[in-house]
């Protein structure tokens, strides 16, 4: 009676445990919806449920909670193992998986009603229990070796070593107190299976959600060169078709006398070129970044009457178009915000050629952030392209101190 209050207690400590994590991971299944957590969940709550049956068998002697030991068992096994190739392979459940409900309904019917043997009853839930934790060793093992991952790989081994002692108890009852031993082996078995399972699931999510933002970091860095080719194309268009057919009209009305309708032409002229520069400055493509930099402030300031000053190097090194491309909006953009928002007198570009990067600086004196929102969506813009690059923008203002807006990307290649 002793032997069996130690052996229930164990039992009973087990229960809980396995309790509390099919609770955890209905938890993660509802937070992240990943189907295995779910299979995970069943899992412990039917295991769980098996330490009951046979804590209940073990004090009232009945075949039936025996019984029920023995299906909560196969379920226990079949629902751990397909809770892992779900997660390892994303395998979608089928309707003939069910077969397998009847078949452990079944054998568990004839090993305790019709064999009458307890013995053999016990020893083929061990081996079926066992095979298939083994299983699930296996199926974490292959996961290991796909990924790398190291949760996985103390999962394999847990259920490798877990799997090879479900075979003990069939040599382990008879010696009495050597079941408890067992009990609290299969604990700890638990508590690592279980944690490794969710610390798994965790950086599984992590790592998904880095590939996600590689992919949208990738489709936006495409999204922005499609942009630059649309507008490159646009440009050429308007020059060479709109442009140049509103020349050879200026020049028609000029030889025919009539000046007026010439400047109102000429006017049209003048604002589909500028429509072009905005698109894809020539100078960019013609003359390199510096000069077109420099033009570029040049046109702000009288454009808006700001005194604009810009200051760059002679020459400039080698740079790839993109990065070229990605200077050049920056400040463009950086230029619109301080015509809509800065009520500046003057605005400074600088353009700096450090050893290691190359440093891009924009600064009014404006009325800074009084009045003035931070331009959240010119600036994800700028962060955007610049990203690719490996650069960053650092913004700098205060209530009537201006706006600095500072932008660097590395020189290095691997940029």
């Amino acid at each position: 009676m002793e032997s069996h209050s130690v052996e229930l207690t164990t039992l009973g400590f087990q229960a809980l445990v396995t309790t509390l994590l099919a609770l955890v991971n209905f938890g993660l299944w509802r937070q992240e919806g990943r189907s295995a957590y779910l299979g995970w969940a069943g899992s412990w709550a039917l295991y769980a449920a098996r330490l009951v049956f046979i804590s209940a068998f073990i004090v009232s002697r009945h075949p039936a909670w025996l019984f029920l030991h023995q299906v909560a068992t196969g379920g226990t096994a079949l629902l751990l193992l397909w809770a892992a190739v779900q997660f390892s392979r994303e395998v979608p459940f089928r309707r003939r998986y069910l077969w397998a409900i009847p078949v452990i309904v079944l054998w568990s019917w004839f090993a305790v009603y019709l064999l009458h043997d307890l013995a053999i009853a016990g020893l083929s839930s061990a081996v079926a229990l066992s095979a298939v934790t083994l299983w699930t060793g296996y199926v974490f093992w292959r996961y290991r070796r796909q990924t790398g991952s190291g949760s996985a790989g103390v999962l394999a081994w847990t259920f490798l070593l877990w799997g090879l002692h479900h075979l003990d108890y069939p040599l382990l009852r008879p010696l009495g107190r050597a079941v408890q031993l067992g009990a609290l082996a299969d604990s700890v078995f638990i508590v690592v299976a279980a944690g490794g399972m969710v610390f798994l699931g965790l950086t599984a999510g992590r790592e998904a959600l880095a590939a996600r933002t590689a992919q949208l970091e990738q489709l936006t860095h495409l999204l922005l060169r499609a942009q630059e080719e649309e507008r490159r194309r646009i440009a050429r268009d308007l020059h060479d078709e709109a442009g140049q057919l509103l020349t050879a009209v200026k020049i028609e009305l000029d030889l025919a006398g009539k000046p007026e309708a010439a400047a109102l032409v000429g006017r049209a002229l003048d604002r589909v070129r500028d429509i072009g520069n905005l698109l894809r400055p020539s100078t960019l493509d013609d003359f390199g970044l510096v000069p077109s930099l420099r033009s570029l402030v040049d046109d702000f300031g009288r454009r808006y009457r700001v005194e604009a000053a810009f200051e760059g190097p002679r020459s400039m090194p080698a740079l790839p178009a993109e990065a070229e491309v990605a200077l050049y909006r920056v400040i463009q953009e950086a230029l619109t915000n301080v015509a809509r928002h800065a009520a500046a007198r003057a605005v400074r570009v600088a353009l700096e050629v450090e050893p290691t990067a190359i440093r891009l600086t924009v600064e009014d004196d404006g009325v800074g952030m009084a009045g003035r929102p931070l331009p959240r969506l010119g600036l994800l813009g700028m962060q955007e392209r610049l990203s690719a690059l490996a650069g960053h923008i650092e913004v700098t203002t205060a209530p009537g101190a201006g706006f600095r807006l500072e932008a660097t990307i590395p020189r290095s290649e691997d940029a």
